[in-house]
């Protein structure tokens, strides 16, 4: 897998034709469907015109880069701008973009990632944690369960694969059991910490052992430290955002779950597939 480092990403943004057929390659049909050939002149608004019957034709047509009205340079840009973690803000100074048009961008991409996540929504199985933990501005008061105005997000990581977020109303026990029923298949082993909430997973199915914190962190293979880096990778990456509404906030953990799930591999090109799809 070869990904592109700066001195390439910056010569394909260089100009418009190189970005419009970089993207019309990964889309796989460079050709005119009327003289079926593959030489063309390249025009302005992502159109090119076939060179022997002059048809004009539009590469991206039917794509989500035709949702927003930039040029296919500056939607690379901001791709790979997302996929460094860049912020919205910066991203539309570094491409000469409006704030608005690069958010809009960012909140595009961060939908198509929710939708390759339900695609790839299989059961979880094998060794799983579980574990919930709070999201929100530092505010006086209780931390941990029970504290007031934040967000609890439920997550299930399977040892050796991925990791499974959603956010839940509560830590009571039938919300959890609920959750953890859609994402993991029965006879699975559950590993989570002491609280009460987890106690009803070995009636439904699964194999529960748990961790006491009180005490010690890893027990032999019970433990759940692997969920609990997640919790890390995520608040690390998200509170560069400096407060998320909580009408967006989903799209954001969503995207949390897709980095770490893919974070050995070429993000950058994964996007620009999922884009065109």
């Amino acid at each position: 897998m070869h990904i592109m480092d700066f001195r390439e990403i910056g010569k394909l943004v260089s100009e418009d034709r190189l970005s419009l057929e970089y993207l019309w390659k990964h889309r796989g049909t460079r050709f005119c469907s009327t003289c079926n050939i593959s030489d063309f002149y390249f025009l302005e608004r992502s159109r090119v015109r076939c060179k022997r019957c002059g048809r004009d034709i539009y590469p991206l047509k039917g794509t989500r880069f035709t949702e927003l009205r930039i040029s296919p340079s500056q939607w690379l840009s901001l791709i790979k701008l997302f996929e460094l973690s860049v912020s919205a803000r910066k991203a539309a100074k570094d491409t000469a973009l409006s704030y608005k048009t690069s958010l809009k961008a960012y909140d595009l991409l961060r939908r198509v990632l929710v939708e390759d996540l339900a695609r790839t929504d299989n059961l979880l199985k094998g060794e799983l944690e579980a574990d919930e933990s709070y999201f929100g501005g530092r505010r006086k008061g209780k931390r941990g369960r029970g504290a007031g105005h934040k967000t609890i997000v439920f997550g299930i990581l399977e040892r050796g694969g991925k990791v499974s977020v959603s956010i839940v109303t509560d830590v009571k026990a039938e919300s959890l059991l609920n959750e953890t029923v859609k994402k993991v298949r029965r006879g699975s082993i559950v590993y989570t910490d002491k609280w009460g909430g987890y106690d009803s997973l070995m009636f439904c199915g699964y194999r529960h052992l748990s961790i006491d914190h009180k005490y010690k962190f890893k027990q032999g293979k019970v433990y759940i430290n692997g969920i609990e880096g997640f919790w890390s990778f995520a608040k690390e990456r998200l509170m560069k955002h400096h407060g998320i509404s909580k009408e967006k906030f989903l799209y954001y953990i969503k995207e949390m779950e897709w980095r770490y799930n893919n974070r050995e591999k070429d993000l950058f090109d994964i996007l620009v597939d999922l884009m065109i799809r």
